[in-house]
This record gives structure tokens, sequence and C-alpha cells, in this order.
């Protein structure tokens, strides 16, 4: 039996001390009457037995009660139940005795019939009483029966004897009854214990939810609310609400501030129909509560969830779906979502005026990133968009479309000289020069603006018209701002079907290699070519590199050219003397992915040309975007003995670093000191230094752009300088005439003297 059920039972015993007392009190009077109708003094001996055993049970209910009987104290218990079954035995011995004496001694119907009738009484109650214990009802039973039916039997009344055998069955459903009423108090018992389990756990729920719970009757008065509920309504645990009308409660937090009048109207009007429904209420203290509401005929629940948390990360949320982080305005999303808004509706109201857009670019901000690191790069974003903000009007929409790229976009009041006065006033704000980190810096800007009829324009022609804009000021000229013409859009549009013609050039095979000597300057003999790429267009004509090599860029199909180039120029120079050479180009853009290795080693295995043979040639353009990449990859390409040569010296950064850091084995000068050598002494002493250092640096040099004698005898008379290279020797000339070129120059190179060769490549 489970030590609660134990215990349960044992405490029952003593629990009515009143009653069991004044019962054998009665019994011990019950004998005195007796003893004064039979005058027998056997009746007034059992009177004293009942008074002492009332006084004795009366103090072991005192000293029960005193111990404070724990519900799990099994140990204790027994001890009890030990005293109970001796005290009852005690009583049943007694009134087995007194029976027996009645019926066999006495002898007098009255003492009989008194004896008997108290007894039987007594055994109701000691069913009634000690019906927890079965041991107990048993053994009291059979102390108390046994010696009723033993007298009667013995007295030979026939009638007694007959009363005798009647009485063992109400003994036994005295026993059966105890049992049911043992069963029923063990029911109770449990049902008490797993009530108060119950109730403790909900208590428990209630207290430690992190919601607030309010439960109404049907009047909507308040049955049950936890802490959580009021300390979020009234901040205190101490208000008791229960018993008050929801509509009580509900102007208490109105009127200690901490609902509004309006969302205590609103909760109590969503208490109106029955269901399920739900609300979001603003406390005056800027919290936000989720209030569940499940409504039923008899009964209302209200759950309160403090939500500003979750308000505030969806709220972040937003604000990151919407805003770039680094300046806080617009991102490209939202500013494109808001203003093809604006001109819907203002399309959809037929209003007429004219709009204006303006994409702005930080002009070299890739340099800050590379050098100051992307931190600073992003505190330099930070302050051009206050400046933006500061410099141009309230009403003017300001965002960042990502990268160095912003836009702003004007709808009140557009006049485009007006704007442009403005938006050079913004050139002069951004470009005040600021300090981050002690690092002093000055900012340029260029710029693109658009100013077009509301009723004509959309978001993606204001993009792509301020775009060209845009690029025609970065193309034109640095930190300018550049107005939109038709001419622009014409550009554009013939740039669109080069690109259409570029890519089906690709695909048909349209694009050729021309090739331009390399001649040796003393001994007059072609050491190598440069392969130039042409395009011939079936209505332009010859479309030259630097036309298209831009246009291929952007596209994103300058590496297929490069593949190409490879390809074509190794196999062919595989068919020139074996003194001869070929040098390929390779582009900035080739270096942004891990193509280069693969394509170079690629053509000389499918050519079988000799990796000595072979020259790549890069610019200083390459160097400053992707210089790291580019020192591996040439690294790795200048190990297995191709030539790596820098191209155009002169014409960009001739930062020294890269000619000690990199595997160059020519120094290329480019044309623009050839054009003046013969008539500026600045430029003639520039090129002898350039040639010195690279003759210091163990490097070939090779001068560009070489047209004239006078030319060529200014670059010969410097003798520092290995090669020669241009139209002296003629115009480049495809594969079906280099060969006969090279033939014809190194033929003449060993006949006659290099005078003799020029003008005679030139007549």
């Amino acid at each position: 039996m489970p030590a609660i059920d134990y215990v349960s039972i044992v405490s029952s015993l003593y629990r009515d001390r009143l009653a069991l007392t004044i019962g054998t009190l009665v019994s011990a009077g019950v004998a005195i009457v007796a003893g004064v109708e039979s005058g027998a003094w056997i009746h007034y001996l059992f009177s004293g037995l009942f008074l002492l055993l009332a006084i004795y049970r009366y103090q072991q209910s005192i000293a029960f009660e005193a111990v404070k009987l724990e519900l799990e104290d099994a140990q204790t218990a027994e001890y009890w139940e030990f005293q109970a079954l001796l005290s009852g035995s005690m009583a049943a011995v007694i009134f087995g005795a007194w029976c027996f004496i009645s019926v066999v001694f006495v002898k007098t119907e009255f003492s009989i019939l008194l004896s008997l009738t108290t007894s039987i009484a007594a055994m109701v109650g000691l069913v009634a009483r000690n019906y927890g214990l079965d041991r107990l009802i048993t053994l009291q039973l059979l102390l108390v029966g046994t010696p009723i039916c033993l007298g009667l039997v013995i007295d030979g009344n026939i009638y007694h004897m007959f009363l005798a055998a009647m009485f063992t069955p109400v003994f036994y459903s005295f026993r059966a009854l105890a049992s049911d009423v043992r069963n029923v108090l063990l029911s109770a018992v449990r049902d008490r214990v797993e009530v108060s389990r119950l109730a403790g756990e909900l208590d428990t729920a209630l207290s430690t939810m992190s919601h607030g719970l309010v439960m109404l009757d049907e009047n909507l008065v308040v049955l049950v609310a936890n802490v959580q509920m009021k300390e979020m309504l009234w901040g205190e645990q101490d208000y008791s609400c229960v018993g008050k009308s929801l509509s009580s409660f509900i102007e208490l937090a109105i009127s200690t501030g901490v609902l509004t009048q309006l969302s205590g109207q609103r909760l109590a009007s969503a208490l109106g129909n029955v269901g399920q429904s739900k609300l979001i209420l603003q406390f005056l203290d800027g919290r936000h509560c989720e209030v569940s509401i499940n409504r039923r005929e008899s009964q209302t629940v209200l759950v309160f969830q403090d939500i500003t948390e979750r308000m505030q990360a969806e709220s972040r949320i937003k604000f990151m779906a919407r805003y770039d982080p680094d300046t806080n305005l617009p991102n490209r999303a939202y500013f494109s979502e808001q203003i093809s808004a604006k001109i819907r509706n203002l399309n959809g109201e037929g209003v007429e005026k004219d709009l204006a857009f303006l994409s702005l670019d930080i002009d070299d901000f890739k340099y800050i990133n590379d050098t100051f690191g992307h931190p600073t790069g992003d505190r330099v974003l930070a302050l051009v968009a206050r400046r933006m903000r500061q410099a141009l009007d309230s009403n003017v929409l300001v965002g960042r479309f990502g990268g160095d790229e912003f836009a702003a976009f004007f709808e009140h009041d557009v006049n485009q000289e007006e704007l442009v006065r403005k938006i050079e006033g913004l050139f002069v704000s951004l470009s005040e020069p600021f300090e981050l980190d002690g690092q002093g810096f000055s900012i340029r800007a260029s710029a693109g603006l658009v100013v077009s009829d509301c009723q004509n324009s959309s978001l993606e022609e204001l993009l792509k018209r301020s775009d060209l804009a845009l690029y025609s000021a970065k193309v034109n000229h640095k930190g300018s701002l550049s107005v939109f013409n038709d001419e622009m859009y014409e550009a554009y549009q013939d740039k669109m079907q080069l690109k259409d013609a570029l890519r089906d050039a690709l695909t048909q095979g349209n694009l050729m290699l021309f090739y331009q000597p390399v001649v040796d300057i003393k001994s007059g003999k072609v050491v190598g070519c440069e392969a130039l790429a042409r395009w011939h267009h079936e209505e332009l004509g010859i479309i030259p590199p630097y036309i298209f090599i831009p246009i291929a860029e952007e596209m994103g199909v300058i590496s297929e050219i490069t593949e190409w180039a490879l390809n074509t120029a190794t196999k062919e120079c595989a068919t020139w003397p074996s003194g001869v050479g070929v040098a390929v180009n390779i582009s900035a853009w080739d270096f942004k992915g891990d193509n280069v290795q693969r394509m170079v080693y690629t053509a000389l295995a499918e050519s079988g040309l000799e990796a000595h043979r072979l020259e790549i040639e890069v610019t200083e353009s390459v160097l400053v975007q992707e210089l790291e990449v580019a020192s591996t990859v040439l690294g790795e390409i200048s190990c297995q003995g191709i030539g790596i040569a820098l191209d155009d010296f002169g014409t960009g950064y001739s930062s020294l670093s890269y000619l000690h850091d990199l595997p160059f084995s020519k120094l290329k000068i480019d044309r623009s000191f050839t054009q003046n050598i013969t008539t500026d002494p600045k430029v003639k002493k520039l090129m002898r230094n350039i040639a010195t250092l690279g003759q210091d640096l163990n490097m070939m040099v090779t001068v560009e752009g070489v047209e004239t004698q006078d030319q060529y005898d200014v670059v010969a008379e410097m003798g520092l300088i290995n090669y020669v290279q241009g139209y002296i020797f003629g115009t480049p000339v495809p594969q079906s005439e280099i060969a006969n070129l090279i033939y014809t120059l190194s033929g003449r190179a060993e006949t006659g003297s290099v005078a003799e060769l020029i003008s005679k490549s030139t007549a």
C-alpha cells in the first residue's frame, strides 16, 4: 500500500475524538442502568471499565494530534496503528465479555437487551470508525461477536441459538461494509492527492509561464489571474482582481497609465464575439502585447504575451531588408520600390510634372578599399551619404545602390539648371577634405542626371538613362556631371548592336589575328611578333581592339577572346622560323578567375610550341586591379620559361615595386614617348632613364610606336634599347602575310644595313 494511503487510513482512526469518547461514556451509562435493573454488581464493573477506556482513548487522540503525522511518514504511522489496534481490542473484549456475562450469568431480559443492543451499536461504530484497517475490524468483530454467540448458545434457549446463528452473516456484512468504506476512503484520498498535485502543477504553470493569463466567467468576471498578467497590466503583484469585472481592471490599467483609452476599448470590443481572436496592444511605455482571446459561452480565457522583443526584431529585420547598414540609406530594392510607387501615383492622378534621377559614383573608391581596408571604405561611404543628405533638400529621396553607387530622385519643382547648380554644390561638399584615423581623404565623384516628364517615365528608363550619363561623365572627365541627351542613347543603341554582332562574331569565328614584327635593333632580324586581335564587321569593316575589347570586357567574354588568341597565335607561330616568338596580351579580366594558367598551358600543348617562344604581355591596369592573383599566376608561368612583358610602361602608375616584385623579362616603353623623342629633350632623357632601369634589372627593353627614320635613329643612338616595334616596318598583317614579312625583313638584315632595311621596308 502506498505510504500516503496507509498514513491516511491510520489518521482516520483518530479523527473523531469527541464522538468516540461520548460513545464510550454512553456505554458506561447503559451498564449502570443494567446494573440498577438487574441488581447485579458486575454491570457496575463494566461501567467503570468503559469509563477508563474513554479516558485512555481521549488522551491517545490528543497525543496523536500533537505528533502532526506527515503523509509520507509510514514508520510513525505503524506505531499509531499498533496503539489503535491495542485500544480497539480492549474495547472489543469489554463489549464481548459484558454481553457474555449478561446472557450466561445475569440472565435478566433487560440486561441482555441492553448489553446486546449497545454492543451491536458499538460494532456499527467500529465499522464506521475503523474501516480503514481490515485486521483491526476483523479482530474487533471476533472479540465482540464470538463471546455474544457463545453466550447465546450456552444459554440453551432455542431462540437465542437462532439469534446467534443470525449474528454470523451480520458480522460478515459488517466486515464487507468496512471494506467498501475503506475503498471509498482510499479513492477519495487518491483523488484529493491527484487534485492537489494538479492544482500545484497548475499553480506552478501559472506562476512560471512567461505569458499573462486571465480566465473569466460567463459574466466576464475574473476567475483566475496569474502574477505575470498583474505585472504586465498594473506593474504590481499584490493587486487582487479575482471576482472583479473585466471592465474594472481595464479601467485600472488605463488609470495607472499602462493602456491608452483606445487600447482599452479595443480589448473590450474584442470580447464581444464568441470564438477565437487576436489583437496587438501598444502600451504607453512602448511595449507591445499580443492578446489571444478564446471566448466560449461559459468561460473566456485571455493570454497576454509580451512581444516587444519580437516587434523590435521584426522592425530591425524590416530595416535591414530595406536600408543599407553602412549608410542608413534605402537600399536598391527599397529605393526602387519607393520610386516606382511615386511614379505610379503621379501617373494615376494624371499629374504633368518633370522628374529627375541622379546616379552618382565615387571615383577610384576601389583604391580606398584596397589600400586602407573595407572598414575604412564603409566609413567613407557613410560620410558620403551624410554629405549627400545635407547638400540635397529634405524632400529628395537618396539611396545607396551598392558598392560606391548612390542615387537621388527629385520630384518637387524640378528645373534642370537649378538641379545642375545643386549637384555642383554637392560635388563641392563631397570634395571637402576629411580625416579618418589620422589619414587624410578627399573624395571626387562622377554623376549622371536625367530629367524627364513623369507621364513618359518609368524606373527602368530613368535608371538606364542616368547610367548612360554617368558612363559619359566617367569616360570624358571624371569628377564631373553629365546630363543625359539623345546622342547618349543613340551611342548606347550602337553599343548594344556591336555587342550582338560581337557575340555572333565569336560564335561564327569572324575574329582574326594580325601580327606586328618586333625587330632586334642591332641585327635587324625579326625576333618576334605581337598578336593583335582584329574584328572584320560586314558593314563597318575592320573594328580596332580599342573599340571592341572594352565591349568584350563588359559582356564578360574577354577570356573567350584571350583563349582564342592564345590558341591561334601559338599554332601559327609554330609554323614560323624557330628564332621567332609571339606575344599575346592578357586582360585584367582574365585574372579574375583561375583560367590563365590553363589557357596558356593548353595552347602550348596543343600547338607544340616551345615555351620560350611565347611571351605574355600585361599592362599596369592588371597589376592595379588584380595584383595578388597576377603575382601568383605570372610567377608560375615564368617558371615554365614563358616570357613576361610589362606593356605600355610609363602611361599608368609606373610603380617601381612592380618591376621588383614580379617576374618581368621585358619592359615595353609606350609609344607616347616615341612621338616626341626627336623634338623634346626631356622625353629623350626619360626614355634613356627607363631603358637604363630595365637594363639594370636584367630586362630586355622594347620601344613601341617607332614610325620614322629619325625616331629610329634616336632610339638606336642610345645603345640601351634591345628591340623596336612600329609602323616603320609596316602595318600589322594577317597570318597569310606575316611569314613572308619575317622572311623579307630577316633576309634583308643579313645582306644590308639596318638603315637600308628600313628604307626598303617603307618604300
